[in-house]
């Protein structure tokens, strides 16, 4: 059935209805796929609580963390944060898969909401991400890291989940840009050191003077510090303005990195192969 525009022009309620049943019949093609491949979903899972448990065991000793609180209390938020990064480029292989393929091409002979293939992967992966963070959080349980109350975590477990959110449509954006299976890897390599060059494991104060800015003001770093602010665990504070309002960031950097890679991602798609 084809969307029809209100007579004003303007979006009409039953497109956007129809546009919404388009993008969960795609969400659905992914995850009935990821249930046909499983080890995929289990791997996504597995990962990032053995790099957990590497730092953990491996680094702890030898990192003095603020406060002098466990290890554990001051890496998980971090580990947190880097997990939500690094869906980047996952979202950017699948789309770049079904490009390269010629799924998107069928998708787009079909009678759908130019934005419904898109919404389809983005609640897709956001329901495989909400999967891979429920396990690391069960990770943080299991070697002893605890939040200090309920609400807390769950304000920051809702600003993990934004963040991820918006990269979804940042990995879109780039799957729809390139089918070059070498660009790919370089946004994999891209992801350590941007998660790197953040409050994630080491105190902008720490860097020099411009490196410590550029951290301070990296996106991940607000989400992370946000999320300590709000499981109660130690952080590194911080004098700027951006480190003194991280809950608010937390929120803004995502709202405008989706608005952003949302409208260039539907442009693209629209014009794929023009």
């Amino acid at each position: 059935m084809e969307t029809m525009p209100a007579a004003d022009g303007g979006i009409s309620a039953g497109s956007l209805r129809w546009a919404l049943v388009d993008g969960w019949t795609v969400a659905r093609r992914d995850l009935i796929h990821w249930a046909n491949q499983p080890m995929t979903v289990v791997f996504g899972v597995v990962f990032p609580v053995v790099i957990t448990l590497a730092f953990g065991y491996l680094f702890g000793g030898a990192v003095e963390v603020p406060e002098g609180a466990g290890y554990f209390a001051f890496l998980m938020p971090g580990m947190y944060g880097m997990t939500m990064l690094f869906g980047l480029s996952a979202t950017m292989i699948a789309v770049s898969t079904d490009v390269s393929k010629g799924v998107t091409d069928r998708f787009r002979s079909m009678p759908m909401a130019p934005s419904a293939v898109l919404i389809g992967r983005a609640v897709a992966d956001l329901l495989n991400s909400v999967l891979v963070l429920a396990g690391l959080l069960a990770c943080g349980l299991a070697v002893g890291w605890r939040p200090a109350t309920f609400s807390g975590a769950l304000g920051a477990v809702g600003l993990l989940l934004l963040l991820r959110f918006s990269l979804l449509w940042a990995g879109m954006y780039l799957g729809l840009l390139t089918r070059d299976p070498g660009a790919v890897v370089a946004v994999q390599t891209l992801e350590f050191p941007i998660g790197f060059l953040s409050n994630a494991f080491v105190a902008p104060g720490t860097m020099p003077g411009w490196l410590g800015t550029i951290a301070e003001w990296n996106p991940l770093s607000s989400t992370v510090a946000a999320a300590r602010q709000l499981f109660g665990n130690p952080g590194w504070g911080g004098d700027s303005w951006v480190a003194q309002h991280a809950v608010a960031m937390a929120v803004v950097w995502p709202l405008v990195i989706t608005v952003l890679f949302f409208t260039l991602s539907v442009r693209l798609y629209q014009r794929l192969d023009r």
